[in-house]
């Protein structure tokens, strides 16, 4: 039996290749690096990655279903706007997010520098405290393409619950 008092949890994961030339933006920040990420929009792996696991914890399929990469409209696209836009889809079905936890998987660059700065861009994008956002970040021991430095990936957890009435 469906339960809306119950919250809900999804998880999303997103990787992105290098690509010279190009921004390097995690977590709605722009990060100095000699390399960009590769993608359709500003390929912000950390934003992809929470959005896929705010749309998974509410049934909403992914990204990919509401921001197709083959759609011009999308192209060179804000991250933070397809976070905006699956919040806005939760409240259409009477939901809301209260916490994220992202792990970047990455052996470059350094994210430690940048974790506060990315707490409170993913919050801003989520209408929620920095303190509910958690930002960690490994390598992979240089093993596969992260630890070849091909690239980034990014693993979300998000916890959504029903719209609390906050006139009682």
């Amino acid at each position: 039996m469906y339960r809306p008092d119950v919250p809900r949890s999804g998880i999303g994961y997103d990787v992105h290749r290098f690509a010279a030339g190009r921004r390097c933006i995690l977590g709605g920040v722009d990060i100095p690096f000699d390399r960009g990420l590769m993608g359709h929009s500003d390929a912000d792996v950390v934003l992809h990655a929470i959005a896929d696991a705010l749309l998974g914890a509410a049934a909403l399929g992914d990204i990919g279903r509401h921001f197709p990469p083959d759609d011009p409209q999308w192209a060179a696209m804000d991250s933070r706007v397809i976070v905006a836009r699956s919040v806005e889809l939760l409240a259409e079905i009477g939901m809301e997010p209260v916490h994220v936890d992202v792990t970047i998987v990455a052996e470059a660059p350094k994210i430690g520098p940048h974790i506060a700065a990315m707490q409170a861009a993913i919050g801003a994008c989520l209408g929620l405290p920095a303190e509910t956002i958690g930002v960690k970040a490994t390598t992979n021991e240089r093993m596969g393409f992260v630890g070849r430095e091909e690239g980034i990936a990014a693993i979300a957890v998000a916890t959504i619950v029903a719209i609390r009435d906050t006139a009682s």
